[in-house]
C-alpha cells in the first residue's frame, strides 16, 4: 500500500480506554468526575499515534488499556477488534512530582469551591491548570519516539494517569 493510501485509511485516535481498575485503591466523588469528563473528552476528541509501524500498515483506531505495574506506566495498545498490537512499558519518573503536585493542588481546588471566594477559586483553578498543562508537556516528552499525542490528548491521558495513582 503507499503512503498516500495508506494515510487516507489511517484513523490516528483512542477509540475506547479502560483503567485497570486494579491499580484504583479508592476515588471521592470529585475524582470520579474528572474520570469521566478525561475519559468522555478523550474519546470524543483525541490524536493519538504510535510511531511503530505494524507489519500490516494498521493505522488505527486503537483501544487503550491504561495501568500501573511495578510503578511503571503500562499502555497496551490493541487494534479495533480487540487485537492486541503493543504493550509500551515507561518509567513515570519524571511524572511523579507533576502528580504529586497536581493533587495537592486539587485538593486545595476542591476546598476553595467548597469554602472561597469565586476569586480565590479563579486563583486556584489558574495554578491547577498551570500545573496539568506542565505535566502534560512531560507526558507528551516522555511519549516522544513512541506515541504522537496532541496537547489535549496528553492532558486528559495525564488526568487518567493520576487517577491510577490514588492510594486513599
Amino acid at each position: 500500500m503507499d503512503a498516500f493510501k495508506r494515510q487516507s485509511v489511517a484513523d490516528h485516535r483512542i477509540k475506547q480506554i479502560k483503567l485497570d481498575e486494579r491499580s484504583i485503591l479508592w476515588r471521592n466523588a470529585d475524582v470520579e468526575q474528572e474520570r469521566r469528563i478525561a475519559i468522555y473528552d478523550l474519546i470524543e476528541e483525541n490524536s493519538f499515534r504510535p510511531e511503530r509501524e505494524y507489519p500490516d500498515d494498521y493505522a488505527g483506531p486503537y483501544l487503550l488499556d491504561l495501568g500501573v505495574e511495578e510503578g511503571r506506566l503500562v499502555l497496551a495498545l490493541s487494534r479495533e477488534d480487540g487485537t492486541p498490537l503493543e504493550k509500551l512499558i515507561l518509567s513515570l519518573g519524571t511524572l511523579r512530582r507533576p502528580i504529586r503536585d497536581y493533587f495537592a493542588i486539587c485538593d486545595s481546588y476542591y476546598d476553595a469551591i467548597r469554602h472561597a471566594s469565586p476569586a480565590q477559586i479563579e486563583t486556584v483553578d489558574m495554578a491547577r491548570r498551570g500545573i496539568h498543562n506542565d505535566a502534560a508537556d512531560l507526558l507528551k516528552d516522555r511519549l516522544a519516539g513512541k506515541i504522537e499525542v496532541d496537547f489535549n490528548t496528553a492532558r486528559r491521558l495525564f488526568t487518567l494517569i493520576c487517577v491510577l495513582h490514588i492510594r486513599g
